[in-house]
């Protein structure tokens, strides 16, 4: 479910017996990516991936690559899950069992109440509690300037040395982490933050996005450390609302906040000194 929404996905580990497995289940959940980052990965593979290949097998390759990232969170779900099982949520595994029920005629009345109170609008009601706050906080950023900078280009400022040292910047850190309402903001953000603009701006064509990119300094290296941390980084707002919900702890909110995020820096520091030590040695 989670590559759907991974809020709905963390209420839907309710179906798990054993607190445990439960609770590995939520702290890798947001190890695939939902629906809200896919637009950005096919964006960024479009643009960086597709258009530095010519010929009618461009659009396939940055498929593949697409399909990589989310076989990559795959890989890392099952990593991690291993090493929490071995350590600080060791126990043992817990049998499976499937009863199936006796056959009746489904009861399509119950199935959209269910539906709609137990899983939409639950989740909706986070999302929109964590987006009006946060949507007046990005507005008051870009709009409030200190001593001629605005605070939006004042954080960016601040991240940018760090964010060097991840392949990435510091508008770029800025977006994820402005974006922490919904995932799908955080290009908008990136691309307000470039722009010098007031408001978050959404532009559909893809060209032109590239441009303002490439403009700003973006070449493979960013591409790929942005596709990666736009898998791993901390989860949603509204998941991580969830999160605390079904765990009732935020002792374990905060590692579910941590846990991808380190794993989306370190992925990404190495595959930085991996891309320059090639520069080196190939120029």
């Amino acid at each position: 479910m989670g590559f759907g929404c991974n809020a709905a996905a963390v209420v839907g580990t309710r179906i798990i017996n054993s607190p445990r497995e439960k609770l590995i289940a939520i702290l890798t959940n947001c190890f695939v990516p939902c629906n809200g980052r896919f637009p950005f990965l096919i964006t960024v593979a479009t643009i960086f991936i597709s258009g530095s290949i010519a010929g009618i097998f461009s659009g396939l390759v940055a498929a593949i690559v697409v399909m990589l990232v989310v076989l990559l969170g795959i890989l890392l779900t099952l990593f991690v899950s291993k090493i929490l099982s071995k350590t600080i949520l060791k126990g043992l595994p817990s049998s499976f069992t499937l009863e199936l029920p006796p056959y009746r005629t489904p009861q399509i009345g119950k199935i959209l109440i269910r539906s709609l109170f137990d899983r939409t609008l639950f989740v909706l009601g986070k999302a929109i509690s964590i987006a009006a706050p946060a949507g007046i906080v990005i507005w008051l950023f870009s709009n409030i300037n200190i001593g001629g900078v605005s605070i939006l280009d004042f954080i960016a400022n601040t991240l940018n040395p760090f964010a060097k040292i991840i392949g990435l910047d510091g508008y770029i850190l800025t977006g994820f982490i402005l974006g922490i309402p919904a995932n799908e903001i955080v290009l908008p953000i990136i691309l307000m933050g470039y722009l010098k603009n007031k408001e978050l701006i959404d532009i559909e064509n893809v060209a032109v996005i590239g441009n303002i990119l490439t403009a700003n300094g973006w070449n493979l290296l960013t591409a790929i450390n942005v596709m990666i941390f736009t898998l791993l980084h901390f989860p949603c707002g509204t998941t991580l609302l969830t999160i605390k919900k079904e765990t009732k702890s935020i002792k374990w909110t905060i590692i579910s906040f941590l846990l991808p995020t380190l794993c989306g820096i370190i992925i990404c520091f190495i595959t930085t000194q991996i891309y320059n030590l090639i520069c080196i040695l190939g120029g």
